[in-house]
């Protein structure tokens, strides 16, 4: 996995230009909580989709920067959490054991094919 670190809100233009040709992902990870650190292992271990940036966020030292995003997507603020970027929406965002790579993939095939 080739995370991109999430450390500057200038970035999260950045997110929004490069997901209207290709998607965006944003990890949110708490370095403090154990289920955040088997949910960041099991993205780790799968394959990503191609063409498909992953984001990395250690929301504690960067705590003011996951709110932002939970206020720019309109999503419930949760640890860990991702979100999927399409076209500049949050399309999917799941958190704790629901974070699956196959579901990324899915969603990412669903919204490609509509």
């Amino acid at each position: 996995m080739n995370w991109i670190p999430l450390t500057d809100p200038k970035q999260l233009s950045e997110i929004e230009a490069l997901s209207k040709s290709r998607p965006q992902v944003i990890f949110k990870h708490s370095t403090r909580c154990s289920v955040s650190a088997v949910a960041k292992h099991r993205l780790e271990k799968a394959m990503p989709p191609e063409n498909t940036d992953f984001y990395y966020l250690d929301l504690i030292t960067y705590r003011s920067l996951s709110n932002q995003i939970a206020e720019h997507y309109s999503v419930y603020h949760e640890s860990p959490q991702v979100l999927l970027i399409i076209q500049g929406a949050c399309v999917y965002d799941e958190s704790h054991s629901g974070i699956q790579m196959d579901d990324i993939q899915s969603q990412i095939s669903s919204v490609a094919a509509s």
